[in-house]
This record gives C-alpha cells, structure tokens and sequence, in this order.
C-alpha cells in the first residue's frame, strides 16, 4: 500500500491514465486530503474461506438426493446467509460472452460511459455521491439495469444480447431457488412468481479500477442486499468479503460458480430464518475486477409479512427502499431491517 503522502503524485498519474476510469481523486480529494492530514497505515489480514458448494444437478436425481440438495441450500441461508451452486443450468458460453461484453463496455472512455443516451445518469453510476468520509466511498463503476431496458440499449446492441441470454436463464435459477427456499419454511413458491417478474427484476454490472494507493478504500461499502436474494458472477480476482461469526473473512473465488446471497427481503419474509449478511467489496492495489449481479426483487407494491409471531411489521417494498433511501441521505449509511422490528420504537 502507498502511503498517503503519494496522493498528489498519484492524482497527477491519474489525470495521465486511461481516460476510461472515472476521477475519483479529483471529485473526492477532500475526502483524501483528510487522510493525508491524519494518515492511517493499519492493514487488517483476513482470512479466506470457501463458502458452502451445492451441486443443483442432484435436484434432477433420485428423491434422497434431491431433499438432501434442498436441505443443503437451507441450511448454508440460515448459517451463512451465503452460498454456492454449481451446474446451475447457465452455460459457461453465456457467462463468458456476458463478461467479454461488459469489458467492452467499461472500456469505453468515461465521458460516453456517463453520457450515452441509454447507458447515462441513473444507469451509469459510479462512486458514491453522498460520501463524506472514505469508509463511505465505493471505489468502482456499475450500470444498473432493469430488465426491462435490456433489450434496448443503443449503441452497445451486442452487450444487450449477451444480457438478455444471462437474464433469461438466472431468471429460471432464481425460481427454482426462490421455490426451494419456500418449500424449506412450509410456504408456497406462488408467492416469487407472482411478485418477482422479469419487469421488478434488474442487473448491476461492476467494475472496480485498481486503487493502490490506499487500503482503507472499499470497492463496495459494506451492506447488506434490500431484495430477496442475489445472484453473483465474478471473475477470478477476489475481493468479496462477508461478515461470519462476528469476523470478516474474505471469500475464495469459484470460476465454475455462482454466487447466491440472502437479501433483507428474505430475512424478513422468513421471520429471520434465513439470513442477510453484511458483506463488502475490498479494493485491488493493482488489479481490476468485474462482477455480474442479478437481483430478485418484487414489485414496489409486494407487502412482505409472515405468520405470527412475527419479528417484523408488514411493510410493503415500496416503503422499505423509501427509508433505506432517507437513511443513507441523512446519516450517510443503511440502517434496513432494525427500522421494521415491531420491537423498534
């Protein structure tokens, strides 16, 4: 890691870079300035795990190994909060053409990136614009897309298909998933494919640029995920750390794997059974990253609610996405779940 004295050689190496990579340090460099001011070196080591694998070809095998599958995907949401798949019916052809797209288009200088008349504000995004501290900057790029502005995507026709291929097959692998998890606490899955339709769905595609110069900047603030579950392509880099037990461990990438995490929606509709994990993006010194997520969610109008006891009032998406908003707004993070308890006062 370079010391914070480096920061002005390396703003001045910045305005010299790939004209692709937002500026960071010029829109933050108060942010930075601070932490010249009052340097902190401190490196915290943390240690890598695999996270839980399951093999979604059993669920086509005989009925012990199917329930053993389902149990399988159960469990690792109740005590992790994060898991593993692997045959999970996306071919390896789709998920390479989907990155060999989205390269090309993060390749793309930053002012057609940021004014593209499809992938423009709102779509493109990058930073975070409400930061004012670097533990609240997010040191990456993304394009948010729905589901339904796949198809038409203006000059980048050929990231479109490759998208449009991804989001029809992880689509069916968020149902099937969505269904076991159902079925696991005793629900019917009529309820995902009645409220989480292709047009309440959406990707994010990310990137994160090198940033060598200081440890303490998060490619990805941590949070937790405000849908029902996540799932997550990744390349080979590494980066994504989730909260276990307490500690943060870092987690050991999968190239044949997808990556499925629990969303607060989930934790909430399950009573707390299964589990919304805080999780993280660390930065790379030297190395980009890129990452693909697909995010299940409902209609805005979705009440989420559970059999009594509850832990949670009934809420609709709607309102909860509203508070998460007004909370980063005024006090710079997501509070989430704590705000719906009916113990919270």
């Amino acid at each position: 890691m370079a010391k914070s004295g480096d920061f002005v050689e390396y703003l001045n190496q910045e305005r010299l870079s790939m004209d692709s990579d937002p500026p960071f340090c010029q829109t933050y460099k108060a942010l930075f300035d601070k932490i010249s001011e009052n340097p902190c070196n401190k490196v915290v080591t943390v240690e890598e795990c695999e996270l839980p694998l399951v093999d979604l070809s059993r669920l086509d095998l005989d009925e012990s190994e199917m329930e053993e599958c389902k149990r399988e995907i159960a469990m690792a949401s109740q005590e992790w909060g994060f898991f593993q798949v692997i045959n999970h019916g996306i071919s390896r052809d789709i998920l390479e053409k989907l990155r060999e797209e989205q390269v090309k288009v993060f390749r793309q200088p930053f002012d057609k990136k940021s004014t593209e008349e499809k992938f423009a504000t709102g779509c493109y995004r990058w930073g975070t614009p409400s930061a004012t501290c670097l533990q609240q900057l997010s040191w990456s790029e993304a394009f948010h897309i729905p589901m339904t502005e796949i198809s038409d995507s203006g000059a980048f026709s050929s990231l479109s298909s490759a998208m449009e291929q991804f989001a029809i097959t992880v689509a069916g692998l968020a149902q099937k998933l969505a269904g076991i998890l159902a079925e696991k606490l005793g629900q019917k899955s009529t309820f995902f494919k009645e409220n989480c339709l292709p047009s309440t769905c959406y990707l994010r595609m990310n990137r994160y640029p090198p940033c060598p110069f200081y440890s303490g900047v998060h490619g990805l603030m941590p949070h937790t995920d405000s849908d029902f579950f996540t799932i997550l392509h990744q390349d080979e880099v590494g980066g994504l750390q989730l909260v276990k037990d307490g500690k943060w461990i870092s987690v050991k990438p999968n190239p044949e794997a997808l990556v499925i995490n629990i969303g607060d929606l989930f934790q909430a509709w399950s009573n707390d059974v299964y589990k919304s994990v805080e999780h993280r993006v660390v930065t790379n010194p030297t190395v980009e990253r890129f990452s693909t997520a697909y995010f299940f969610c409902p209609s805005y109008d979705t009440v989420i609610q559970n059999s009594e006891p509850s832990v949670y009032r009934k809420f609709s998406f709607g309102e909860f996405r509203q508070q998460v908003q007004e909370d980063v707004q005024k006090l710079g993070h997501k509070v989430g779940l704590s705000r719906f308890l009916l113990s919270h006062k």
